[in-house]
């Protein structure tokens, strides 16, 4: 089994349903230990014209680009991302959003498809979701995103060689069309086999059917030989 999961390293549902999928999947490999998952991250841009910012400039926090997008208080922003916070804290994660600051994913997502070349995909997410949400750092910066690579296990010259160029552009940029011809507009977006799709950070209860919803298709796709 196959699942694409269309996602923006700083958006804050997508952390939530990734661990919403994970705890669905977990429970699943133990009731299907014969079936293979795997796992695709797909890069998504909440907003591609951020900027890219370097970590000794100001930026914007969270908090800030949610009252000017949103055109509510600042007080309102802030009380959101307690909210947020404390959804965080729930899973056993950690959000500062006094301090992280809003920025440019595109190299990030470049660094992503480079550790999934060299199968280092979930350690780089994780790497990248932990520096924005919990350590306050800017993702847009290079000297920043290489510390994440090589601590993640990638290689240190092919990540000074991604940084310095524009390696993975094309992937990023299809992965963001694809996206769009299938409908997207929001993340995380999940599709399983190509043809179930979950939108949102939905409960772990609704992960959970669509895994077993994806392997009954298969099932039935395989012929009563294989069942």
């Amino acid at each position: 089994m196959r699942i694409d999961i269309w996602s923006d390293v700083i958006c804050p549902f997508c952390w939530i349903g990734k661990r919403h999928l994970e705890a669905a999947l977990e429970s699943f490999r133990d009731d299907h230990p014969d079936v293979g998952v795997e796992v695709v991250w797909r890069a998504y841009e909440l907003d591609p014209s951020a900027s890219r910012v370097a970590s000794d400039e100001p930026g914007e926090t969270s908090a800030e680009m949610l009252a000017r997008k949103y055109g509510m208080s600042r007080e309102e922003a802030e009380a959101g991302q307690e909210q947020m916070a404390a959804r965080f804290r729930d899973l056993g994660l950690e959000f500062d959003w006094r301090s992280s600051r809003v920025c440019s994913t595109f190299d990030a997502h470049r660094l992503a498809a480079l550790a999934a070349e060299h199968g280092r995909a979930d350690e780089v997410d994780e790497g990248l979701r932990r520096a924005h949400f919990s350590e306050g750092r800017v993702i847009s910066d290079p000297e920043v995103l290489r510390r994440i690579g090589v601590a993640a296990g990638l290689p240190a010259d092919a990540v000074d060689r991604v940084l310095a160029g524009d390696d993975f552009a094309d992937a990023v940029r299809r992965d963001v069309e694809a996206a769009r011809g299938i409908g997207v507009r929001g993340v995380p977006f999940f599709v399983f086999d190509g043809r179930l799709a979950v939108s949102g950070a939905q409960p772990v209860e609704v992960f959970t059917r669509a895994l077993d919803q994806a392997l009954a298709s298969q099932v039935a796709s395989a012929g009563p030989d294989h069942t």
